[in-house]
């Protein structure tokens, strides 16, 4: 057959056939496709290796209860911040799958979201799926209710789960404005909204026929907010002027800029006779002007000096019927950004040099017409809103053949990546956060794979996306989760490398004959081993962690084969504790613990630190912690507490922290029950500061309480307070006459 022809005298044919199968697999399976559209091609390795199968009552609480309603925005960790902070109002329903008053909840917010559509984003986070997002917004019961609107603290919702009840609340913040038109006030208020090009939409109230409610207009008012004003009159009061306008019963008028404010012409004016909000917006909105049409002669000097968002158009291919979208030049305006068109059948050159083939819209920054970004997210407002003002900010540039760094002086963070690919596409906005933070130090860039394959190729591009950082010759690829912490944290490990690659000579020289107060924590691996991939994060995270109280390194057992087999190294990724030479040099603990996360490996290495903190008797807490002369600080704990033993090596930093300035001590309150009872502890872990004040001032057994168990704020907090106290020591003894001299 001609297909098996094929496949013989295609090399590839074969690596192509299994490809489009695999693909194939994955599109028939929705369990599947939802890992690949979380976590990519990476997510579907666990897969391939096989596992078990559940039933389907295992998986039936874990879909998104609102993942297919069209009012209703579905947000995970990556989309959350960018839509909040677009500008828009949201009510957001976090909720879990198998909390049973969230599918009792689920038909009213239906309900509730098909009544506000186009006046406030209604949107829902499966904490299911984003444990972390719900964690970081404070969620601990669901459903919790939240409005966010950029500039306002989130506001939680207590009321009871009817759908009036909600729309009550969420109209409570709806800031726009209904104005009351009268004689008085009518031609002013109308000519001065023209003569900026704003119309008015006029609900007339009659005693014959339906007049629009309160809350429409209202509803209204916040729906068309920037673009139209909206008023209302009572033609039982302006008779006289309704009158004039000819208004005989009630209705509701468009007036676009510039319309006759008579009954002799009415033209333009735009008659409604609908009552329900969002047929009259959608009317009103078809009536508004388009977006500028850029021509080519002008594109140039248009970017060079202003930002723009620019929606670029092939003919009648690419013309968007979504007139939500003409919302964006007001809700950009803020950010200084403009808004237009641009129709590439009247400049093919000039869009090919920009790379685009295809309508899409694209930010320039303002610096000239080769830095830009295109939009490659979700074709709807928010997240085209989200992507301009991120875009604008940020220092990422649409790399291309003209412009990709050959062997670049500086070095580039490259992201490689196909626009089809939602990994990819989460990617992005992490990548723009990252650029702020390391501007003047790294340039950013992305490449569409599908648009430029033969760079890709080049650079051996295997699979969506591959991020890349290019130093002069040096290149290395980001294997850390989509966050933009995890590649601010690889980039400055690139910096200021955390962890000692080690070889055998420097292994034998700086481990095995370490000075005797040195500790080493080494990682030894090989690059082909999947959990060794996923160990190498968090041990350079645990090595920052531990900021030189102990030595972090790592073999490479493919390269240093040997040194790994002298040392009878049986498995990957092995690591190992070299602890101070009081009794060999050859000692080490191996880590057998089930978590290999940064603060789990640093808790382990720090338990082999020489104590610095001492253990207090209720006599010595009283001689020396209560009667003496020091500074002290003192951990109350009891030995089956959790938290305390997690807290125990985070206090032990402290004490190093401190130490020479405060002291350290911990009292186990379950051997000294009375001790802790007289300080008042009522809890574990608690901290308290016990400041030495001079002779006249005792010491309270109940001491400072210090609400904390970070290290760093404890540590600043004594550190301030030791200083503030030897400063008023000093002025006091100034102002008795006395002559400070500092030791």
């Amino acid at each position: 057959m001609q297909i098996c022809t094929n496949i013989k005298n295609d090399p590839v044919a074969h690596e192509n056939f299994l490809k489009i199968n695999r693909a194939y697999e994955v599109l028939k399976d929705e369990d599947l496709r939802k890992k690949y559209d979380k976590y990519g091609e990476k997510g579907l390795e666990d897969h391939q290796q096989g596992g078990g199968y559940e039933s389907w009552h295992y998986y039936r609480y874990d879909f998104g209860i609102y993942d297919d309603d069209p009012e209703i925005v579905t947000l995970d960790r990556g989309e959350f911040d960018a839509a909040v902070n677009s500008g828009e109002l949201w009510f957001i329903n976090f909720y879990s799958p198998r909390c049973s008053h969230c599918h009792d909840l689920a038909p009213t917010w239906r309900e509730f979201a098909k009544e506000m559509d186009g006046l406030i984003r209604i949107g829902a986070v499966n904490c299911g799926d984003n444990r972390m997002l719900c964690r970081q917004k404070g969620i601990n019961s669901y459903p919790s209710l939240y409005v966010f609107k950029t500039g306002m603290n989130p506001a939680k919702y207590f009321g009871d789960r009817s759908k009036e009840s909600l729309m009550s609340f969420a109209m409570q913040f709806v800031t726009s404005t209904v104005t009351e038109l009268w004689a008085g006030n009518f031609v002013n208020v109308v000519e001065t909204a023209f003569a900026s090009g704003v119309g008015w939409l006029i609900s007339f109230c009659s005693d014959r026929g339906d007049c629009l409610t309160s809350r429409t207009r209202l509803k209204l008012a916040g729906m068309l907010e920037g673009l139209v004003n909206v008023g209302w009159m009572d033609c039982a009061t302006q008779g006289e002027l309704c009158d004039n306008l000819d208004i005989s019963s009630s209705t509701t008028a468009y007036f676009p800029p510039g319309a006759t404010l008579t009954n002799k012409e009415r033209g333009g004016v735009l008659f409604l006779n609908s009552l329900d909000a969002r047929e009259i917006y959608q009317e009103v909105m078809q009536h508004l002007p388009d977006f500028e049409m850029i021509p080519a002669a002008t594109l140039k000097d248009r970017v060079a000096h202003h930002r723009w968002l620019i929606f670029f158009l092939f003919g009648e291919s690419g013309k968007s019927n979504d007139h939500d979208f003409k919302k964006l030049g007001f809700l950009l305006k803020a950010e200084n950004i403009q808004v237009g068109r641009f129709d590439c059948l009247t400049a093919p050159n000039m869009c090919n040099d920009l790379y685009i083939y295809q309508p899409c819209a694209a930010v320039f920054k303002g610096r000239g017409i080769n830095d830009y970004e295109i939009h490659h997210g979700k074709k709807i407002l928010y997240d085209i809103l989200a992507f301009a003002k991120e875009s604008v900010n940020s220092h990422i540039i649409t790399l291309g053949p003209q412009n990709f760094p050959g062997k670049p002086e500086e070095p580039w963070l490259v992201d490689f990546f196909a626009p089809w690919c939602p990994p990819c596409r989460a990617l992005l906005p992490e990548l723009r956060k990252a650029s702020k933070q390391l501007y003047g130090q790294l340039k950013f860039g992305t490449l569409d794979c599908t648009v430029h394959e033969g760079i890709c190729n080049m650079h051996n591009v295997r699979a969506y996306p591959t991020t890349v950082v290019f130093n002069q010759t040096d290149t290395h690829e980001y294997e850390g989760h989509h966050s933009a912490e995890q590649i601010l944290e690889f980039v400055e490990d690139l910096m200021n490398p955390s962890v000692v690659s080690l070889t055998p000579e420097t292994f034998s020289e700086l481990v095995k004959k370490r000075k005797s107060s040195n500790i080493w924590m080494v990682d030894f691996y090989a690059p082909w081993c999947g959990p060794c991939q996923a160990l190498m994060p968090e041990w350079k995270r645990m090595a920052r962690l531990l900021n030189g109280m102990i030595s972090v390194g790592s073999v490479d057992c493919q390269k240093y084969f040997s040194l790994c087999h002298q040392e009878n190294i049986q498995g990957y990724p092995e690591i190992r504790l070299f602890p101070q030479t009081s009794v060999s040099s050859h000692q080490y603990y191996s880590y057998n613990g089930w978590h290999r996360d940064a603060h789990s490996l640093k808790r382990w290495g720090l338990g082999y630190l020489p104590r610095v903190s001492l253990d207090l008797t209720p006599q010595s807490f009283t001689d020396k912690v209560l009667n003496g002369k020091d500074h002290w600080v003192v951990d109350f704990y009891a030995p089956w507490c959790g938290p305390c033993q997690n807290f125990a090596p985070e206090f032990e930093i402290l004490a190093r922290t401190v130490k020479g300035k405060v002291k350290a001590g911990k009292v186990d309150c379950q051997a000294y029950g009375q001790t802790c009872q007289s300080a008042g502890i009522q809890a574990y872990p608690t901290v308290k500061f016990y400041p030495y004040q001079g002779t006249k001032k005792k010491k309270d057994a109940f001491g400072e309480h210090i609400d904390s168990q970070d290290v760093k704020v404890i540590a600043d907090l004594l550190l301030n307070k030791v200083e503030d106290i030897k400063n008023k020591r000093k002025a006091s003894r100034n102002k008795c006459g006395i002559h400070w001299v500092e030791r």
